[in-house]
């Protein structure tokens, strides 16, 4: 799971919960919009982020660079046309959203696979921490884990 620059650190701590109960790594992209030992993090955490695999990176090529040869990265954005369950993904593959108000830049998401989770209603995206709760578990269970 990587996040790109989140800025709300509830939407981030629930993040970490979910990683924490599925046993998924957590990447944060830097600059995040919060410190780390933010009280809204750790509350939204509750008492499981130290049951959280959290790696830092300072920016996107950072990550890059730690992450080379380690599976692929399969993005995920309100902007993409192809719907997420259509993406195939392998264990140590990383999951990629962008950052609560903007999005993953442009050119993110054109360097690799992006996909969307469709939405009926009149509304302009879903919640980060939700978009991430669907598709990691959907990707677990296609991966066969439940």
């Amino acid at each position: 799971m990587v996040l790109y620059q989140p800025e709300i650190p509830a939407n981030t701590g629930n993040i970490a919960r979910l990683c924490a109960a599925a046993e998924v790594r957590l990447h944060l992209i830097h600059p995040l919009g919060f410190k780390v030992d933010d009280k809204h993090l750790k509350r939204a955490g509750l008492d499981y982020w130290g049951e959280v695999d959290v790696r830092h990176h300072e920016s996107f090529e950072d990550f890059l660079e730690k992450y080379k040869g380690n599976g692929k990265i399969t993005a995920f954005s309100r902007h993409a046309n192809t719907n997420y369950t259509q993406a195939k993904v392998d264990h140590g593959d990383c999951l990629l959203f962008g950052r609560e108000t903007l999005g993953l830049p442009r050119g993110i998401r054109d360097a690799y696979p992006c996909y969307g989770i469709p939405m009926w209603g009149k509304v302009r995206s879903l919640n980060l921490s939700t978009a991430v709760g669907i598709i990691v578990y959907h990707c677990l269970h296609s991966m066969g884990r439940f």
